[in-house]
C-alpha cells in the first residue's frame, strides 16, 4: 500500500471544471464504497474542519469506465494510514502530514473498471451544481459584509475588523454556515461573551427587518456593480492558503476562503436576505438565510 507523501495539487480554485490525473492509491472503505487519491483533481471536497460548502457532483473516468463520485473530502495522511473527513487527526500543515483529495465511489465497479495504482482517471465536474454553489458561496460573503456594516453601530468598544474595516460581527458570532445552491445559511449566537466584547443586541430586537433591509440594499447594489472577483492563493496544493477577492464601494477585499466564487458579481441576482432572531437558552441566536 503506497500513501502519498505530499498534498493533492487542486485545479477548482482557478475554475476548471476537469482535470486529468493519476491514481496514486485507491482504498476499500465500509458500505462497499472506494477511495481514490489523485496526484490532481478539480473536484472540490467538503471539509470536515469548517464544512460550509458541499462537495462537487463528479465523474470520475477511469479505463473508458465512469464511476460517479459519491461523495469527495479531504483526507489526511502519515504515510501509514488514510484518514477520512471527520477522522482526521491533525491541523492541515502538520509535519509528516499529506493532506488529500478523497474521490469516494463506488467499490464493486471501481474493480470491474481495473482501477490500480498508476492508472491514469480524469474528473469531469458538473458545472450547473458547482456555478450554484459559486454563487451561494459569493452571496453568502457579500451577506456577512453586509450584516458587519449594519451592524457597525451596535458596537460599544474596539472589535477586530472585516476587510471592509467594520466590526466582524460575523467572524466572532457565527456558529454555522452552510453554502446552498444559490444561498446559504448562517447562524450567529449572541451570548454573554459577545456582549462583553461590546456588541449590544438591540437591533437585533427591535428592528430586524430595517437590518435586514439595510442589508439587501447593500447586496443589490454591490452584485450590481459589476466589480470582478478571483480567488488568490499561495500556491496549487490542498493546504495552500486561498483568498476570495474583489472590489466593494471602491475599496479592495480579501477574504480567506478555500471555496469556489463566480468569476463577476453580476451574475449574482434577485440577491435577499432573510433573518429571523429567536432567544435560544441565555442567547440570541441570528438566522440569515440569503438567496441569489
Amino acid at each position: 500500500m503506497t500513501l502519498p507523501t505530499a498534498d493533492t495539487i487542486v485545479t477548482y480554485p482557478a475554475g476548471d471544471l476537469a482535470s486529468t490525473g493519476t491514481v496514486l492509491h485507491s482504498e476499500a472503505l465500509d458500505a462497499g464504497r472506494r477511495a481514490v487519491l489523485l496526484d490532481v483533481s478539480a473536484c472540490h471536497p467538503v471539509d470536515s474542519a469548517w464544512p460550509d460548502q458541499p462537495a462537487d457532483r463528479a465523474v470520475l473516468t477511469v479505463n473508458g469506465v465512469e464511476l460517479d463520485i459519491l461523495d469527495c473530502v479531504v483526507g489526511s495522511t502519515d504515510g501509514e494510514s488514510l484518514h477520512l473527513g471527520g477522522d482526521v487527526p491533525v491541523r492541515k500543515g502538520t509535519e509528516g502530514w499529506a493532506f488529500v483529495t478523497a474521490h469516494i465511489v463506488d467499490d464493486a465497479l471501481a474493480t470491474a473498471a481495473g482501477l490500480l495504482e498508476g492508472s491514469e482517471a480524469s474528473i469531469a465536474v458538473d458545472a450547473h451544481y458547482r456555478h450554484a454553489l459559486s454563487v451561494g458561496h459569493t452571496a453568502c460573503h457579500l451577506a456577512s459584509l453586509a450584516l458587519n456594516a449594519e451592524l457597525a453601530g451596535s458596537w460599544s468598544k474596539d472589535a477586530s475588523l472585516d476587510a471592509l474595516e467594520h466590526p466582524n460581527f460575523d467572524a466572532l458570532a457565527i456558529e454555522t454556515s452552510r453554502i446552498e445552491e444559490r444561498g446559504s445559511v448562517d447562524v450567529y449566537r449572541v451570548g454573554k461573551s459577545l456582549r462583553k466584547k461590546g456588541f449590544a443586541p438591540a437591533r437585533l430586537v427591535d428592528d430586524l427587518g430595517e437590518v435586514a433591509r439595510g442589508v439587501d440594499a447593500r447586496l443589490s447594489a454591490w452584485a450590481a456593480s459589476g466589480a470582478a472577483a478571483s480567488i488568490q492563493r499561495d500556491g496549487d496544493r490542498l493546504t495552500d492558503r486561498r483568498y476570495w477577492t474583489t472590489t466593494l464601494d471602491g475599496h479592495p477585499v480579501s477574504i480567506p476562503c478555500g471555496g469556489t466564487h463566480v468569476a463577476n458579481l453580476r451574475e449574482l441576482t434577485d440577491t435577499q436576505v432573510t433573518l429571523h432572531a429567536q432567544q435560544v437558552d441565555a442567547a440570541l441566536e441570528l438566522r440569515m438565510t440569503t438567496r441569489a
